[in-house]
């Protein structure tokens, strides 16, 4: 079963506040098994937009990831990061196919 992620690109202008949330966006992660894969860090854009912070988030399955989205404690976590910045987040099915071989 292919896993479900949480792609996000965040700009945040009130650090503060945006604080509160990540401080309670972790009982929603916790309860849905999330994973941070990419947590900031460096980055360059190499086409395209972007946004200062950028963040994957990988769960159990798509249908999870979904699942923690919609959740109670999530919405309530999320309310606390409104007007604390600008974000772009999807939620995505990971793929579970076939990889480009190596050359020989």
């Amino acid at each position: 079963m292919a896993k479900g992620y949480w792609i996000a690109r965040v700009e945040v202008t009130d650090p503060d506040q945006y604080q509160q949330y990540v401080a309670a966006n972790g009982a929603a992660f916790a309860k849905y098994g999330a994973r941070f894969l990419v947590r900031s860090g460096k980055f360059e854009t190499v086409e395209g937009q972007s946004r200062a912070r950028n963040v994957v988030i990988e769960f159990p399955s798509y249908e999870v990831a979904l699942e923690c989205w919609r959740s109670e404690e999530y919405q309530y976590a999320k309310s606390l990061r409104e007007g604390a910045g600008l974000a772009d987040i999807i939620v995505i099915e990971g793929y579970d196919g076939p990889q480009p071989e190596p050359s020989a």
